[in-house]
């Protein structure tokens, strides 16, 4: 049964995060707020939780799944950026931006894409998930909260609650996000690629 923690959105209760973080840390799986709708997310190195990640979204492992990070610093940590790049990811960050870049060794390959070797990573903006981010000390393992057979994500906590507490170990309910995507760019090529057009306006980086 999932743990449900109400945060205010703006001076979200540190001892209700330190709590999520800790659930998150002994394997479990969280519902948690970001600028772009609610995501479910894991600890990296935990294999089953990853694989229980993947089940509750019912997707296989060519979905590409997103490392939540709280700034570049971390970020280049788990992906290979060079200098026009980083300009890009500098101009980006944080925010409602997903770029798809290439993995390091210090991304499990069971996380990356299996046949490309890359990872998605992100900075969000949101106050809440910085704040969780803070208090678990290392980067997330994320993918969108949209249910199976469903296009639209979740964005009502206590409709996640409902229909998901006997898969969750927690939920963080900090209201509702943005219901709108983050705009996803391929870095990993020799161009910038716009695979998904969403919240974040690819123009203010030039694209």
């Amino acid at each position: 049964m999932a743990q449900y923690f109400e945060v205010h959105p703006q001076n979200p209760q540190l001892r209700l995060l330190k709590q999520a973080a800790q659930l998150l840390h002994a394997g479990g799986v969280a519902a948690v707020p970001t600028d772009s709708s609610y995501a479910l997310v894991c600890h990296l190195d935990d294999k089953a939780a990853a694989e229980r990640l993947r089940s509750i979204r019912q997707v296989d492992d060519r979905h590409h799944l997103t490392l939540l990070c709280r700034d570049l610093s971390e970020l280049a940590n788990y992906a290979r950026v060079d200098n026009r790049q980083y300009r890009l990811l500098k101009l980006a960050t944080p925010g409602p931006f997903t770029f798809i870049l290439e993995a390091t060794k210090e991304v499990p390959r069971r996380v990356s894409h299996p046949s490309r070797r890359t990872i998605g990573l992100r900075v969000p903006e949101h106050t809440v998930l910085q704040a969780l981010l803070a208090e678990f000390g290392q980067p997330l393992l994320a993918t969108t909260f949209i249910p199976p057979g469903e296009t639209e994500a979740l964005n009502e906590p206590a409709e996640i609650r409902a229909r998901f507490e006997k898969q969750l170990q927690a939920v963080v309910d900090a209201g509702a996000c943005p219901l709108q995507p983050t705009t996803v760019i391929d870095l990993s090529g020799d161009e910038p690629v716009i695979v998904r057009e969403g919240r974040g306006d690819a123009a203010k980086l030039g694209l």
